[in-house]
């Protein structure tokens, strides 16, 4: 009899030990926040029509900003090339004209800002040397591997576009010293170009 029960209850059918489920907390999370809301109806009926209407304008507003916000990144991403919208600076498309804003900014005391321009010039310059084919939807680090340069130059490329990293999308502070040691090695680069 004792081995009959043992066979059986060693079946499958008989393992009680939970399955371990990953999200079983959050299923548990809801469920006791729709016991304390059942409750809170329940006690007070005015607060759970208020606490309604307050998450459904909430909800509300929450889908016009997101609505807004996709229209404006729409709007700009679908611009002609050409237009530049009322209150903002014309788009600057050759090497000279992004120097001119590096150093502008640079005289502002905006040195981050200045870097971007000025390794965007860099770029434009290897571009028109024929090391590297510009597109403003490259990351910098593709240019590293794609660049037409001697060991040092792209060595130089590197270090420029680390340094561009951290300071433009690390917000590391940068000073002049720093900006314009930068200036001095992107004015290297273009020495290092080789043919095809």
């Amino acid at each position: 009899m004792r081995r009959a029960a043992r066979e059986v209850f060693a079946r499958k059918e008989y393992d009680w030990a939970q399955a371990a489920q990953p999200l079983h907390w959050l299923r548990d999370l809801w469920m006791r926040f729709r016991e304390w809301l059942d409750r809170f109806t329940a006690q007070h009926p005015v607060g759970a029509k208020i606490l309604f209407w307050a998450a459904l304008v909430a909800l509300v507003a929450l889908v016009i900003h997101i609505g807004l916000t996709v229209w404006r990144i729409y709007r700009v991403t679908v611009q002609r090339p050409g237009a530049v919208a009322p209150g903002t600076a014309p788009v600057l498309l050759d090497g000279r004209g992004h120097l001119e804003r590096a150093e502008a900014l640079a005289r502002a005391g905006r040195y981050t800002e200045a870097l971007a321009h000025r390794f965007v010039a860099l770029l434009l310059e290897l571009d028109r040397a024929d090391a590297l084919t510009f597109h403003p939807s490259k990351t910098p680090a593709e240019y590293v591997g794609e660049a037409r340069l001697g060991a040092p130059g792209r060595a130089t490329l590197a270090g420029l576009v680390s340094s561009l990293y951290h300071h433009v999308f690390g917000a590391e502070p940068l000073d002049e010293q720093g900006y314009r040691a930068f200036g001095a090695a992107a004015g290297t680069v273009s020495q290092h170009v080789t043919s095809r």
